[in-house]
Order: C-alpha cells, then sequence, then structure tokens
C-alpha cells in the first residue's frame, strides 16, 4: 500500500507549534472542528470502553484484543483504538503486521482494518514501517493525535470500542474522557502481585476523579495450570478480588499464564481464535458476558475515594 493510500501518515504529526497567531487561531479552530467530529463518531457508537491499569506488563493488549473478539463472537460489532503510541501491540494480538496502513477516502478520513472475527481496528502500529521506530512524542502531540483518530477514523455503528491504553493515568487516558461523550467505563486490568495491585489503586482514584464508572477488575497472569493439573501462583494470588471488595467494584474473572499467547503473538495470530478451547479462551468468553451484562444493565458505578486517599 502506497503512502498516499495510508490516510493518516507518521509525517503528519511532525508539524512544528510555533507560528503567527493567524496559524495559531487556525489550528484553534481546526481542532474545535476535530472535536465536534470525534464527538458526532463517537455518538455513533453505543458502549465506550477504557482498558486501563497504572501498571505496565500486566497484559491490556492481550486482555482487550481478547475481549473484542470475545465479543464479536457474541454477535457485537466491535471496534478497537490502540492509544499506546509508544508500545502499540494490539494489532499483533488481533493478527494484523506493522505497517499494514489504513486506507484513506478522499474526504480525509480514514477505514480501520478488519482483524481478526471482523474486529475493526485503529493503531499507530499500523502507520508505523518497523517494530523499531519510537515516537518520542510529547503530551500535546498525542493529544491531537488521539483526538483526530477518534475524528477521522470511520468506525461506523458499533455496538462496543475497546481503548487499549498505555500505563498510566496521564495524557491518553485524560485526552480520552475529555474528548469522547459518555465514556461507557473502565476496565481495570491487573495481575496478582502487591506491586501490582497497589498500582492499580491509581487507577481506580483515576476514575472517582474524572467521574468515569468502573465496569470491573481482570485479574490476569492469575495462575499456571500444569499439564498433571497442579495450580501453581506464580505471581501471588487473590489482588484483583480484594481490590473488588475494598473499592466496591466488580470482579470480572481471572485469566491463567498460557505459554500459547507469546507463541500466538509471536506468529502473528490471535490467541483467542488459535486455541479457543484452552482454559484462557473460556476464561475471556465468561468475563465478555459478565461485561455485557453490567454495561447494557446500566451496573457500572463511579468508585468513592476518601479525598485524602484520591489525591
Amino acid at each position: 500500500m502506497g503512502e498516499k493510500e495510508k490516510g493518516l501518515r507518521m509525517d503528519h504529526y511532525k508539524k512544528g507549534s510555533g507560528g503567527s497567531y493567524k496559524e495559531v487561531a487556525e489550528r484553534m479552530k481546526e481542532t474545535a472542528r476535530q472535536q465536534s467530529m470525534a464527538t458526532a463518531n463517537m455518538l455513533k457508537i453505543k458502549y465506550k470502553l477504557l482498558i486501563l491499569s497504572s501498571k505496565g506488563g500486566v497484559g491490556k493488549s492481550l486482555v482487550t484484543s481478547s475481549l473484542a473478539i470475545s465479543l464479536a463472537l457474541m454477535g457485537k460489532k466491535v471496534g478497537v483504538l490502540d492509544a499506546d503510541f509508544h508500545g502499540p501491540s494490539a494489532h499483533k494480538m488481533l493478527g494484523v503486521p506493522t505497517g499494514r496502513g489504513m486506507s484513506g477516502r478522499l474526504d480525509g478520513t480514514v477505514d480501520p482494518v478488519e482483524a481478526a472475527a471482523g474486529v475493526k481496528l485503529a493503531s499507530i502500529g499500523l502507520l508505523i514501517p518497523r517494530d523499531d521506530v519510537a515516537l518520542i512524542w510529547r503530551g500535546p502531540i498525542k493529544a491531537g493525535a488521539i483526538r483526530e483518530l477518534l475524528a477521522y477514523v470511520n468506525w461506523g455503528p458499533l455496538d462496543y470500542l475497546l481503548i487499549d491504553l498505555p500505563p498510566g493515568t496521564g495524557d491518553e487516558p485524560l485526552t480520552l474522557v475529555q474528548s469522547i461523550p459518555k465514556v461507557t467505563g473502565i476496565v481495570l486490568v491487573t495481575i496478582p502481585s502487591e506491586v501490582s495491585k497497589s498500582v492499580v489503586k491509581k487507577a481506580i482514584a483515576f476514575a472517582a476523579k474524572v467521574k468515569t464508572p468502573i465496569v470491573g477488575i481482570i485479574e490476569n497472569m492469575s495462575y499456571l495450570r500444569c499439564p498433571h493439573g497442579d495450580v501453581i501462583y506464580v505471581f501471588g494470588k487473590g489482588a484483583a478480588e480484594e481490590l473488588s471488595k475494598e473499592y466496591n467494584i466488580p470482579f470480572l474473572g481471572s485469566i491463567p499464564l498460557d505459554p500459547r499467547v507469546r507463541e500466538a503473538s509471536d506468529r502473528g495470530k490471535a490467541f483467542f481464535l488459535e486455541y479457543p478451547d484452552s482454559e484462557a479462551a473460556q476464561a475471556f468468553r465468561e468475563i465478555a458476558a459478565r461485561i455485557v451484562d453490567i454495561v447494557e444493565g446500566g451496573k457500572a458505578i463511579i468508585p468513592e475515594i476518601p479525598e485524602e486517599e484520591g489525591g
């Protein structure tokens, strides 16, 4: 696919930030136009979910991609927006190679790529030419990129848009909750370790501060089941359930460690479809069903955090 056909291109984000008063005014006008487009685009989507954890390395991209496929196989129209610009990997989890591109239209909008199980995908990982390309972006550039992806990607009418976020509670999640009208909720991801548990509390506090409901919490890498049936709790046990009780948020379920996740990802395949009978795939199906029940039943609530704890 040629550069002209890719629609959004990486050089689009290399513009300087200076300029005359007139240029600044034009950029402000363009920003307002993009926000209006983003709002109209997002209103076509029934449920918008942020997949969040303040901790890195907990498997948010695996959770996002597997939940997206689970929902699609339930008959839902699903899209995935990868907002992790510095480490995009959702495209690989959905079986799409780096640099695949997104086709542009004459009106300046772009079409998402159709990935595994018909899931629609938009990601910076589709626009960079190689995996070793580093995006050295400050916050304003990332905020602009998010706004443009929300505005210009032709998602169409979706049931669910899952947004895969980087670690932390900074520019990306804040821009999204401010740019998307009526974010449905946040799905938290943790692993059982005490370190992850303590850091994920920041994500709960973030949800409370920005007044966004939490759909529930998932414990990834919860345990390892040996071939002869024994269970080993590699990273500890019960962190997600403890957070669930402490903050009165739903515990959505546990995902076991499975070496085939790495094998499938390395081969550019979607784990969920490669091993649909695995224990992990079954867990994702059950969690997806719980999410549908909570979201479509309007049961997600904003957590209450004491002022001194929320900061």
